[in-house]
């Protein structure tokens, strides 16, 4: 569901999906990557988990174990937005990429513009499902890994040699682009709290 209010849940394990504006290309166009990396770095420095991701070239699906926190969920992936979005300008700037930079400037609303907000980089809300049991977690997995591979993508091969995707730690128990926690450790821990 698009986030517009507030997620009512403060912890657990969640299916978030974040978009590019328009659907442009903005992470393949800047090989942003590694930003999307570097959040999930920050998470885990917060104490929550990455369990399985894949990032697109202009989506990026993650499942991530939130333990409880201060900052309600929403903030924490407003922040990670904000921040892959500055690293995203950053690197068009550096390629000169004038017009993908004047496309993202003019579609910010005008009172975002008050508020300092220069480019649109991503779509305003995200998707979130809270995945209250082990089949539905495993079928999100199943969701995110098979994406490189399916319908208009064909960026690989076969889910598991997909760089940027846990796809091969879940296949082959070797990591991929970024090193996730096992979900049935996540879905264990979850419900032993159920049972005390």
């Amino acid at each position: 569901m698009p986030v517009r209010r507030d997620i009512p849940y403060n912890q657990g394990l969640f299916f978030i999906t974040f978009t590019c504006y328009k659907w442009l290309p903005l992470i393949a166009q800047t090989d942003g990557y590694d930003a999307v990396y570097k959040w999930f770095d920050y998470l885990k420095q917060q104490g929550h988990e990455v369990t399985g991701y894949v990032i697109m070239p202009n989506h990026v699906h993650v499942m991530i174990d939130f333990s409880a926190s201060a900052k309600k969920l929403n903030t924490v992936i407003g922040d990670g937005k904000r921040f892959m979005a500055y690293n995203i300008i950053n690197r068009l700037r550096q390629k000169n990429e004038t017009e993908t930079l004047q496309l993202l400037e003019q579609a910010v609303k005008s009172k975002d513009r008050k508020n300092g907000h220069r480019h649109e980089i991503w779509k305003e809300s995200f998707d979130w499902k809270y995945c209250e049991t082990a089949a539905f977690a495993y079928q999100k997995l199943l969701y995110i890994h098979n994406n490189p591979c399916t319908g208009k993508w064909n960026l690989a091969a076969d889910i598991t040699k997909y760089e940027h995707s846990s796809a091969r730690f879940y296949i082959s128990g070797k990591h991929a682009g970024y090193e996730v926690k096992d979900v049935e450790e996540v879905l264990r821990k979850i419900e032993e709290g159920k049972r005390s």
